[in-house]
């Protein structure tokens, strides 16, 4: 592509994006003068800066907005009624649920369907059942909601209404699709104090350093706002570079750039339910949370600091009160996925080598090996779970 044909291209395209020469500026860091001059065709730049506007350009591409999800639910209902929670809340049919003697917070007990996890204990009534969905229980939740034709309103709002639960846990996690949020320069903010804040901690780990146990491993750049141990904090984190570390997934894959996380427990975690609940507004919610702990400003000399202007590229990513952003859901069904890849890494070579053997030496011992395995209850309830007709594990109204 000629010189001539990209800049046309870029300038078309700050045209359809609507993006200001101010706004192009505080992601770019250069002069909105310059810029305008590069556009216009006034001024020549090499290829280093025409691809930083255009990366410019597609973070502030209004095709790629922030979207709103549940990733983290932990409630403890008041009742040793395991059945009513699974029927009746959850709407899922026992029958297909693994059950276990074991489970984590000091229960006895839980009951499995993919990583949608429900815990009781039979020794101590007065603990109640526990209800668990980590991120990937939430998404494999959505799909028995879309099945059930719920919503994420459906489900907690009984919840509120009548089971007078305890919600122990709630993460609100904003996507950043666009990659508004540079985790590197908001760390910097921190330890130039140009982030005016309730919150007295926070820790930023470079992509790639160890985290210690009660954290997340493998995010990439990581910033923690606020201390772990209170009953509010964020997390900002590189979702691309997290699905790289995890799962192998190429950055320019992600529909995710980054993530920041509104983590909740207790009363703060109730309160946000009952906000969400009371003006079905997840944008309002979570943005007056973020807005009430924290704000990026730039250093302003002879300014006292709680009056510094905030920082452009925060401006973006907070938005305003006018944006529209849903409660998305992105249901996964249940899948064995995990399973099969630990076989790929840690036993295939190895079952290769031992094909190989054989066929080598003409038997058939592992195949035969194979054949007379035997299935144990577990195994046995997860290819129940997985060759079932679809949704059958389902309560519908």
């Amino acid at each position: 592509m000629d010189y001539e044909t990209k800049i046309k291209q870029l300038a078309d395209k700050k045209e359809m994006y609507a993006v200001t020469y101010r706004q192009l500026q505080a992601v770019t860091g250069v002069s909105y003068k310059n810029l305008g001059k590069i556009l216009s065709g006034k001024r020549k730049a090499g290829d280093r800066m025409l691809n930083k506007i255009e990366t410019a350009l597609e973070r502030l591409n209004p095709n790629a907005p922030l979207e709103i999800i549940f990733d983290y639910v932990r409630i403890r209902f008041p009742t040793d009624d395991v059945e009513h929670i699974l029927r009746d809340i959850l709407k899922i049919n026992p029958k297909y649920m693994i059950h276990e003697e074991h489970a984590f917070y000091g229960y006895s007990e839980q009951y499995i369907l993919g990583d949608i996890v429900v815990m009781a204990d039979t020794l101590d009534l007065e603990k109640g059942v526990l209800l668990e969905l980590k991120g990937k229980g939430c998404r494999q939740f959505e799909s028995c909601l879309l099945a059930q034709d719920r919503s994420w309103y459906d489900f907690f709002k009984p919840i509120l209404d009548h089971e007078n639960a305890v919600f122990k846990r709630i993460d609100i996690a904003i996507n950043d699709r666009a990659g508004l949020l540079d985790i590197p320069f908001l760390a910097s903010k921190c330890e130039a104090g140009e982030c005016i804040s309730m919150f007295r901690a926070f820790r930023y780990y470079a992509s790639g350093e160890l985290k210690k146990r009660d954290e997340k491993i493998g995010m990439g750049n990581t910033l923690y706002i606020g201390s772990l141990q209170s009953d509010i904090y964020f997390c900002i984190y590189e979702k691309d570079m997290e699905q790289y570390i995890k799962r192998g997934l190429d950055v320019k894959e992600s529909d995710v750039k980054n993530r920041f996380e509104i983590r909740l427990k207790n009363d703060r975690a109730y309160l946000a339910i009952n906000d969400i609940l009371c003006y079905r507004n997840p944008f309002q919610t979570a943005f007056s949370i973020i807005n009430r702990y924290i704000r990026f400003a730039d250093w302003q000399e002879d300014v006292d600091r709680r009056n510094w202007k905030t920082n452009e590229i925060w401006k973006m990513f907070i938005g305003d009160e006018g944006t529209d952003i849903r409660l998305t859901m992105k249901p996964e069904p249940y899948t064995l996925e995990k399973t099969k890849n630990w076989i790929a890494r840690q036993v295939a070579p190895s079952l290769k080598l031992l094909l190989t053997l054989d066929e080598i030496h003409g038997v058939d011992e592992i195949e035969e090996i194979i054949n007379n395995a035997k299935l144990t209850d577990k195994q046995k309830k997860l290819l129940e779970q997985q060759t079932e007709v679809a949704n059958q594990n389902i309560i519908t109204e």
